[in-house]
């Protein structure tokens, strides 16, 4: 059985500083071994660990079938009584966590846990906002962690009025903040048409969350990867990517996250940054593991 060290903020981390940017990760691990060994692979990759909060008694686990999806039926979550799952408001210093930081990215499955992260979430993006830092959400759906008596429509809203950059897909949209998707699969839909799915599904959440000004839609289809990116008024579809033999769809969607915010954050021109977050994310179906080794030549190599 192959262990790969992983978690969705963590993917996007790694491709970020894989990619140059400087970046910093915020978790919770116990004080043992492990941790000592997870803190110094994260460092060779130049990640930067200050802001990892040492407490509680056990790190998260999941376990899925090689090339499985993190929502199928085989996945195995072993995340309650983590270190991070015991996390409460109060325990990490914010203002020490953020510092010298212009990017806050977060994703769905933090809020999915239990109630006090949802907490701990809030207390973060209250933080962020306070300091005026960019914040990005990953509306990655967990259905098998949603577990402690609350819907995600219930929870989700209130942290990405936060947010100025959504990712996600029409049907995560639905899913976690309820904003009715126009078509119910992708199946004998046209590329036109999922589109303009894709398009209303959009304009729905500029209505009701109006801090975010991007938005980003990934289509992984049976055979192509393709995304649609809508800044202020404008919008623009990458290129599409044929897929075929695919090795492991853990991680592609924050492989697509991290090229999303690499683009941004260079303010690359908008063709540029979907081209190369769906490219990004096209490749990492073809490594194993939850994080990317793509270099930026070979992701431009491919649109």
């Amino acid at each position: 059985m192959p262990v790969y060290i992983g978690g969705a903020e963590l993917n996007v981390a790694t491709a970020l500083a894989r990619w140059n940017l400087p970046v910093k990760y915020c978790t919770a691990l116990p004080d043992n071994y492990l941790t000592q060994e997870i803190i110094a692979g994260l460092e060779s990759k130049n990640i930067d660990t200050s802001a990892i909060h040492i407490s509680g008694n056990r790190v998260g686990t999941f376990y899925l079938p090689q090339g499985a999806e993190l929502k199928s039926a085989g996945v195995i979550y072993d995340r309650a009584h983590s270190s991070f799952w015991d996390l409460k408001p109060g325990m990490i210093n914010w203002g020490e966590a953020l510092k010298d930081c212009d990017w806050f990215h977060f994703s769905a499955i933090c809020p999915a846990l239990n109630e006090n992260i949802v907490a701990v979430c809030k207390e973060a993006l209250e933080a962020a906002t306070a300091k005026e830092i960019i914040i990005s959400v990953d509306l990655n759906y967990r259905p098998k962690l949603w577990k402690y008596g609350k819907q995600p429509p219930e929870v989700m809203p209130e942290l990405v009025k936060y947010c100025h950059v959504i990712m996600g897909n029409v049907w995560s949209a639905e899913s976690l903040l309820g904003i009715k998707a126009s078509v119910t699969d992708s199946a004998g839909k046209t590329k036109e048409e999922l589109i303009d799915a894709a398009g209303k599904s959009m304009l729905q959440l500029h209505k009701q969350f109006s801090t975010t000004t991007t938005f980003a839609y990934t289509f992984r289809l049976e055979k192509e990867y393709w995304a649609v990116l809508q800044h202020g008024p404008e919008m623009a579809v990458s290129k599409q990517h044929r897929i075929n033999n695919i090795i492991d769809k853990a991680g592609s969607g924050d492989c697509f996250m991290g090229g999303l915010i690499y683009g941004l954050k260079n303010k690359l021109p908008l063709d540029e940054i979907i081209n190369f977050a769906a490219s990004a994310a096209a490749g990492k179906l073809q490594e194993k593991g939850d994080t990317t080794n793509q270099t930026i030549e070979q992701i431009k190599s491919r649109y």
